[in-house]
């Protein structure tokens, strides 16, 4: 089995190098004082405080730091520079804090016990397509994982060219050990093998033919939800803000008189609606 690029002692650091990043840019402090920053608090004993450095270096000369991690592949991989690229174009409504904690979501599930390809591989897929990075290019990089071996990139790049044409759900089903467990069973011989790779396994096989003709997205929050996948981040809705009660009423003033002001320059102007009534006491009749 392929494992990650790195331990786990560098993945926590990287997790926590992107959560950092990205809370200290929402304080809107300087980018390049920040890589600094953060590289005397990473542990000296990783890769990660060099990488930094560098990255620092680029964002210097290039203000962005999509361009540093493409040049240094065996620190990051291409998934990683492939978001941040992607955040980073002009006119990109791909938000740059989002492309942080995918990175880190994704560096925690790594430096965990249960990191595993296909865990990986649907987390990468549903970053994806969740955000509309493009499916060309995004799985390109996601083949290029260092997680996945050779069956595993044969098969995305199958997933690329059937995408539109083939249910995602679909393809998982098919190649998954449940399907072959169906097969074995429909046919009434326990000895059958397929002639492609098992890449998913008995669970995931179940969940994805459950969610034939669904969209995918209920797939992967049921993947989430049985197997413990990690969650793809989501880009929360801005808060709504109460006007101030006194505020709010200054409005309302200040509006009245624009009223007046538009009618008066109309010559529609009536002050009667202003005048105070004078009306006359009634008596009445006592009794006589």
């Amino acid at each position: 089995m392929n494992r990650p690029l790195h331990n786990r002692e560098e993945y926590v650091e990287q997790a926590y190098f992107f959560r950092a990043y990205r809370e200290r840019l929402e304080e809107d402090l300087p980018a390049q004082e920040i890589l600094k920053s953060i590289s005397q608090e990473i542990l000296a004993t990783t890769r990660l405080p060099m990488a930094l450095e560098f990255l620092a270096s680029e964002l210097m000369m290039h203000g962005r730091i999509g361009g540093g991690m493409q040049r240094l592949p065996h620190y990051f991989t291409p998934f990683q520079t492939f978001v941040i690229g992607q955040a980073e174009l002009d006119r990109s409504r791909f938000d740059l804090k989002i492309a942080l904690e995918i990175l880190e979501k994704e560096a925690e599930f790594l430096a965990g016990e249960s990191a595993s390809r296909q865990g990986l591989f649907m987390y990468q897929f549903e970053a994806l397509s969740r955000n509309r990075l493009g499916y060309q290019d995004g799985l390109n990089s996601v083949a290029s994982d260092p997680m996945f071996d050779d069956d595993w990139r044969d098969w995305i790049g199958k997933v690329k060219q059937s995408l539109g044409m083939v249910e995602f759900s679909e393809m998982i089903y098919l190649r998954s050990e449940f399907r072959v467990f169906e097969v074995q069973r429909r046919t009434e011989n326990p000895d059958y093998k397929p002639s492609y790779p098992v890449l998913f396994g008995l669970q995931e096989g179940r969940i994805a033919q459950a969610n034939r003709g669904r969209d995918p997205l209920y797939m992967f929050a049921a993947l989430q939800r049985h197997l413990g996948y990690p969650r793809v981040p989501r880009p929360k809705p801005p808060a709504s803000k109460r006007i101030d009660p006194l505020v709010e009423t200054r409005l309302q003033q200040l509006e009245a008189r624009l009223k007046l002001l538009e009618a008066e320059q109309a010559g529609q102007l009536d002050l009667s609606e202003f005048y105070v009534k004078d009306e006359k006491p009634t008596f009445k009749d006592g009794p006589g």
